[in-house]
Order: structure tokens, then C-alpha cells, then sequence
């Protein structure tokens, strides 16, 4: 290394010029002298054979023996096969993320590229944009209950499937299994996101398919034997409560509906002279673009449903639900009502359920009447596969469904009456 040939009293006394001046201390440090009086310190080294410049502060402030100084670290850095000035910029950029990580933390605030600041750009990029508002609103709930205290200030990109694991063993250990698989959906979900967005290299979520604990699939307690149903029916009937509560249990057997499509019922959707129930897309349990461009979905009247909302409307007609709130007719009614309803006429969770009309309806129209299944289907407002079978569905089976839904409710009138009623063999037409 060249011998050092600067010294302070000939930087000081160094006079400016018209141009440029560098003045040489040896080992390619120097200082450059502007026209204008100023002194910045400069390296001059070489990475690959490559010559480049790195600054290393101004005259005076930083002084001869600091500049030496930094020379000799950023030579160090050089004979390692590093590059000082890729050094610095990396050191620059760690201090900033740092600062506004720190800025973060005083806002309340994720980091920036932590799992949380992943999942809820996740959420609303992509999530809210995709899924129905209930939807989106449970996810990000359990993601905030049972995620982002455990994993949401880690950086996505060293999460691995340990400690996603960890996370999710205690869901399970409170015995909300299922709870547990939507997380780590959710959470795989997050991942891809990450991957796509450049904040994570992998989806360690993928690893946890074998390691969880199985979900024990409950379905909608439900009735289907036909004693047991003409007994029900003849319950509900009796029913003592509120006039209004009764027709939403009856009304619950006749027309296949999902419990929130019935208490949420507008008279608008209502066509008592055309025996015609049309459900808006938006009500429907549908993807959220189904629920903005998609089809209505039509229910056929048989006529003791137009018989019971008849009645009804004598009773809620001048109100915008058929089924009101009891305390308000601003809102429609509880979703608990009809659930209540069934547990005051002694039929428990496991005997039967709001949503288990439903899968009564289901069984007992295609076992003891005989009807097609697709015509089931459609009535229950089953989701079709393919975009062509969902164009094709808006009306399908439309008339098959008429006729289906009067041989229910006939059906239904002769258990309750107690009648035995011979299954029908073959299909409807």
C-alpha cells in the first residue's frame, strides 16, 4: 500500500481552483477539492476489475484520521470479495426497514412484511374483493383471534411449518378442530399471496395436510322417518308461540329453503297470484360475483304455501320482511327464532334443526317419491359445476319443480294427518 502523504495543515491550506483537484493520500484514498471550496473524500478500489468510487464523508466533519479509518474498513471488505458500496446500500436499506419497523410498532402497526401486514393486504386485495362480506368478516376474525397473536409479527418469510403447527395445536387443544383447518386455509392462502408478491419464497402451509387432526364431519340434525315427520308436522302446527313463528315453521318444511333465505323474505319477492317466490342473487348463498351477476333463484308455491302467506300477509304485508323482527319491523327475524321454536316443542339439537328441513326434504323427496335428483338439486339451489351449467340452470327443471313441490306439500298433509303413504315407484316426469 502506498505511504500516506496527506497531512491537516496541507488540507487546510489547500486552495481551491477552477476546476476539480484531487489530492492524493495513497492506497486510493483522496480528497476532491471543488471550485467552490468544498472537500469530499473519496476510495477508489477495484471489485472484479471493475474501478468504482465510494464516498466517505466531507471535510471537515469528517476528518483525516476517520477517513483513513473508513478506508482501511472498506478495503477489509474488498480483500473478502465484497463490495463496499453494495455493503453500504444493503446497511442503508436494513436501517430504514428498521426505523419503519420501529414506526410501525408505535402506530399499533404489523411490519412490513410480516405475516399480518401479508394477510391483511391478502384481505383486502383479494379476499373482500372475492368472498361475500360475512365471509371475509370470519376470516379476518379468526385470523385476529388465533393467528396474529402467535405468528402475525413474524416475518412470512421465515415462518415454517412448526411454528404454523404450534399455532394451530391450540385451537385444536379447545377442541375447535374445524376451526383449525379454515385457519390454516386461510393461512395457506395468505402464503400463496406472499409468493406471488415477492414477500416469501414458499407456502409452508401445504406441509400441515398430515399433521392435524381429521374433522369429524356433523351434518344437519334431521328427521326423514315418516312417522317421525308426520308427528313433527303435527307439532309445529300446535305450535302456541307467535302466529308468525309458526308460519316460519311450517313454511320451513314446505319450501326447501336455507334458514336465512326465509327469514329474510321480502314481500317484493313474493308472487301470491302467480305462486311464485323469486330469491334475489344477493341472498343466495353464492361466490360473491355469483351474488352480483348471477341468476334470481325461483321457488314454486304449491298452494298450501300460498295459503299460509295469504294469512300471513294479512299480518306483516304492510312491512318491507314477511317475517319481521317481533321487536322491530325495521329488521327481519332472528336467525335463534325458528331454532328456539323447535327446542320449546322439545326437539333438540340432535333431533332436529333449523337447516335440517332441508335434508329432510332432501331424503324424502328422492326415497319415497321418487323424483329426479337434478330436479332436487336445483331446487335446493345447489351449486352447478361449470359456468355453462350455471347459465343453464337459471330455469332449469322449472316445470319439474312446480310439480314437485305440490306432490311435497301433499305429501307432507298426509303424515301429518297420520295417513301411510306408499313410497312411488319410478320418477317424476
Amino acid at each position: 500500500m502506498a505511504q500516506d502523504k496527506l497531512t491537516d495543515v496541507l488540507i487546510r491550506n489547500a486552495k481551491p481552483g477552477e476546476k476539480a483537484q484531487k489530492l492524493f493520500d495513497g492506497g486510493g484514498l483522496y480528497l476532491e477539492l471543488r471550485p467552490n471550496g468544498a472537500k469530499y473524500w473519496r476510495l477508489k478500489y477495484r471489485v472484479s476489475g471493475v474501478e468504482k468510487r465510494l464516498s466517505l464523508g466531507v471535510y471537515p466533519a469528517t476528518g483525516l484520521k476517520d477517513a483513513r479509518a473508513k478506508a482501511a474498513e472498506a478495503r477489509k471488505l474488498v480483500a473478502e470479495g465484497a463490495d463496499p458500496s453494495e455493503q453500504r446500500q444493503a446497511d442503508k436499506a436494513d436501517l430504514q426497514r428498521k426505523r419503519e419497523a420501529e414506526r410501525l410498532a408505535d402506530a399499533g402497526l404489523p411490519p412490513v412484511d410480516s405475516f399480518e401486514a401479508v394477510a391483511r393486504d391478502w384481505l383486502k386485495t383479494v379476499h373482500e374483493v372475492k368472498v361475500s362480506a360475512g365471509h371475509a368478516e370470519r376470516t379476518r376474525i379468526r385470523l385476529e383471534q388465533d393467528a396474529f397473536p402467535w405468528i402475525g409479527r413474524r416475518p412470512i418469510a421465515e415462518l415454517e411449518a412448526p411454528e404454523l403447527l404450534e399455532m394451530l395445536r391450540r385451537v385444536e387443544a379447545r377442541g375447535a378442530v374445524e376451526t383449525a383447518h379454515r385457519i390454516k386455509d386461510a393461512c395457506g392462502q395468505v402464503f400463496r399471496y406472499g409468493v406471488a408478491t415477492g414477500a416469501c419464497k414458499r407456502n409452508p402451509a401445504a406441509d400441515l395436510k398430515d399433521a392435524m387432526q381429521p374433522v369429524q364431519t356433523r351434518h344437519h340434525a334431521a328427521i326423514v322417518d315418516p312417522v317421525q315427520v308426520g308427528k313433527l308436522l303435527r307439532d309445529l302446527r300446535g305450535y302456541s308461540g307467535h302466529v308468525v313463528t309458526r308460519a316460519a315453521l311450517e313454511l320451513s318444511a314446505l319450501l326447501l329453503l336455507r334458514p336465512g333465505e326465509l327469514r329474510h323474505m321480502e314481500w317484493a319477492w313474493v308472487d301470491l297470484a302467480g305462486a311464485m317466490l323469486t330469491l334475489p342473487p344477493e341472498v343466495m348463498k353464492r361466490k360473491k360475483a355469483d351474488k352480483v351477476d348471477g341468476p334470481p333463484h325461483l321457488v314454486p308455491l304449491p298452494l298450501q304455501a300460498v295459503e299460509q302467506l295469504t294469512e300471513l300477509e294479512r299480518l306483516t304485508g304492510s312491512g318491507r320482511f314477511v317475517f319481521p323482527a317481533l321487536t322491530s319491523g325495521q329488521r327481519c327475524m332472528s336467525e335463534n327464532t325458528v331454532r328456539s321454536a323447535l327446542r320449546r316443542l322439545g326437539y333438540g339439537n340432535e333431533d332436529m334443526t333449523a337447516h335440517g328441513f332441508r335434508a329432510t326434504a332432501r331424503t324424502m323427496i328422492a326415497e319415497r317419491l321418487g323424483i329426479a335428483p337434478e330436479v332436487i338439486e336445483a331446487q335446493l339451489a345447489h351449486a352447478v359445476g361449470d359456468a355453462l351449467g350455471r347459465a343453464y340452470n337459471r330455469t332449469q327443471y322449472l316445470a319439474q319443480r312446480q310439480a314437485m313441490m305440490q306432490t311435497w306439500a301433499d305429501y307432507l298433509d298426509k303424515l301429518r294427518q297420520g295417513a301411510e303413504v306408499v313410497p312411488i315407484q319410478g320418477r317424476a316426469a
